[in-house]
């Protein structure tokens, strides 16, 4: 092969990737599914339907600079008889997902305007929880003690991501890691941000086996 060879060829290599349509990988909010750029409500923008530089709403805990509204949904909550923990409504992080994934609130709805488009599908959660996961409830040392299945968050190590395919990971205790807020929240399963997102969903960690599931619950 002659250099010039060489040289068309890795030209013919560069238009080629150049074309191949974006994908989303670990670590990039870009082509996940909370990607908002393609939309034609969003103005070809990613992030401006949940933050913004100026004017945030800064009445929730732990909202970066948040832009969208808020839902104002009363939720009907789980209840189970063997579950040592309180549920109440959700709060926090937990919250601001339900803002879009309730259905009562439109996905547009964001900079102070009343948007019309709804997320559908099995994203659409609706108004009651009580066939959902738990959140906002506290999750330490106290409530594994009682329940005696649950791992002791404070003490118990796990590790997010995925560190293949260019994936990032992340290791430290489930209080560190999953629950920041001392609470389970929809981000505790859920990656919005797309940073260590291993597979569908969203989900923080793969749940091959349960994987996921039995980071927190000790079966």
């Amino acid at each position: 092969m002659t250099s010039r060879d060489f040289v068309l060829g890795l030209a013919a290599t560069a238009v080629a990737l150049a074309m191949l349509p974006a994908v989303a990988g670990a670590d990039t909010i870009v082509g996940s599914d909370h990607d908002f750029s393609g939309d034609g409500w969003s103005g070809g923008e990613i992030c401006v339907a949940c933050h913004t530089p100026h004017n945030a709403d800064t009445s929730v805990t732990n909202a970066p600079l948040w832009n969208h509204s808020l839902t104002t949904t009363s939720f009907t909550l789980y209840s189970s008889a063997t579950m040592n923990a309180t549920v109440g409504q959700p709060d926090g992080s937990s919250k601001l997902c339900l803002s879009c994934h309730d259905g009562t609130v439109a996905l547009d709805s964001f900079g102070g305007k009343t948007g019309t488009s709804y997320i559908g599908g099995g994203q659409n959660l609706g108004t009651t929880l009580a066939n959902d996961h738990p959140v906002s409830i506290t999750y330490n040392t106290a409530l594994a003690t009682a329940d005696g299945s649950l791992a002791d968050p404070a003490t118990a190590q796990v590790t997010i991501g995925t560190s293949g395919n260019g994936g990032r990971t992340k290791t430290g205790s489930i209080s560190a890691i999953m629950a920041p807020d001392g609470k389970v929240q929809c981000s505790s399963c859920h990656d919005v941000h797309n940073t260590y997102t291993n597979g569908a969903s969203l989900l923080v960690k793969s749940n091959a086996g349960s994987a996921l599931c039995l980071t927190c619950h000790v079966k």
